[in-house]
């Protein structure tokens, strides 16, 4: 275990700078293909839901369970005052996630840690799954922690460094990708049940206004990462 740790907490040689050119843009191509994206996109709600919970719980919230579903949304139940700063903080928290997450994921990319950033993944996720209260949302947490687990355990360190800048690319490009989607959705009246609209809602800013906040927040994350990780 001693040896494990040290690994887990030590830094490993960073990939090359064409690798990590690469990793950039095979994420920019999985999340910017409406294919690709449509398959893809549950590991960003994922991180999203993730988010809510994790806020929720802060916030001193009970959290009654996540849900994901086939359709790439998902739910987050929890229970406590219906308004406030904290139920204003946990329904901001979504989006703002996985950018956040892949942020802080390349601040330790930078620093040489991808082994620390899959594993950090592997905590989050395995936590996660034992608030998640649907089999479809069962089977994606728990692939998706078989999958890093496996890469973490096994996979040389040139390619868990790989995976590691790919995966973070792929969170901080799809939280754009979906915050751009949000305001798309509502110009098209739907998701008038959005975490936009519950924000307008609880604070009586315009959803307008929340969505654009939400959008400067991904680009801004997924900006200060590029010169983390392609520096």
């Amino acid at each position: 275990m001693g040896e494990i740790w040290g690994e887990v907490l030590g830094t490993q040689a960073p990939p090359t700078q064409a690798v990590r050119w690469v990793c950039a843009l095979v994420a920019l191509v999985v999340v910017a293909l409406p294919g690709s994206w449509r398959r893809s996109r549950v590991v960003v709600t994922v991180a999203h839901e993730g988010a809510h919970a994790v806020v929720a719980v802060l916030c001193g919230r009970r959290l009654d369970g996540v849900r994901l579903h086939r359709d790439s949304s998902g739910l987050t139940l929890s229970r406590g005052r219906p308004r406030g700063p904290g139920m204003v903080a946990t329904a901001f928290a979504g989006y703002p996630g996985p950018a956040l997450l892949g942020l802080g994921a390349a601040a330790l990319l930078a620093d040489g840690r991808a082994l620390a950033v899959l594993w950090l993944a592997v905590l989050l996720l395995a936590g996660l799954l034992l608030w998640v209260r649907n089999a479809y949302g069962l089977l994606a947490v728990g692939l998706s922690l078989a999958l890093v687990a496996a890469v973490s355990w096994w996979a040389e360190p040139r390619w868990q460094s790989a995976a590691a800048h790919a995966g973070t690319w792929f969170l901080l490009l799809g939280a754009v990708r979906a915050a751009v989607e949000l305001g798309r959705d509502r110009r098209r009246e739907r998701g008038r049940t959005s975490d936009a609209d519950v924000l307008a809602r609880l604070t009586h800013v315009p959803a307008p206004v929340w969505v654009a906040v939400l959008v400067l927040l991904t680009l801004g994350a997924a900006a200060l990462s590029a010169r983390l990780l392609l520096a």
